[in-house]
C-alpha cells in the first residue's frame, strides 16, 4: 500500500469511529451510505423496506457523487425522495479502487456537512 492509500484508510477509520461515537454503531460502507441517504431524504428516523434501504444507498452514491460532476439532482417525486441525472461516465476502475473512490468522495461529503476536519 502507498502513502496516498494508507492516508485514506486511516481518514475511513476515524470516520467509523466518530460515527460509532455518534450512532452506536461501527458502520461499514453499507451501512455509511445508508445514513448518508437518510440524512439526504431528510424524512426523519423511520422504519425503511429493504427496497427503500437500497434506494436511500443509491440516493447516497449520487449525492457524494455530485461533488465530482457525476450526478446532479434533478428533483423530488410526489413522496419526497430526490432524483438525480447522471452528467458523465464513472471511470472503469477495479473493486478495490471503486471502494477506494466511493470512500474518498464520502470522506469529502462529511467534511462538507462539517462531522470531520
Amino acid at each position: 500500500m502507498n502513502h496516498v492509500q494508507d492516508d485514506l484508510q486511516v481518514r475511513w477509520l476515524k470516520l467509523r469511529i466518530k460515527l460509532k461515537e455518534r450512532f452506536g454503531i461501527k458502520p461499514d460502507m453499507d451501512g455509511v451510505l445508508f445514513l448518508i441517504g437518510v440524512q439526504e431524504l431528510g424524512a426523519g428516523p423511520q422504519e425503511f423496506d429493504k427496497e427503500q434501504k437500497q434506494d436511500l444507498m443509491h440516493i447516497a452514491v449520487c449525492t457524494v457523487l455530485s461533488a465530482g460532476g457525476f450526478y446532479a439532482l434533478s428533483g423530488y417525486d410526489d413522496e419526497g425522495w430526490p432524483h438525480f441525472d447522471q452528467l458523465q461516465p464513472l471511470p472503469d476502475l477495479k473493486l478495490v479502487e471503486q471502494e477506494n473512490f466511493l470512500k474518498d468522495y464520502i470522506l469529502l461529503y462529511f467534511q462538507n456537512q462539517k462531522f470531520i476536519d
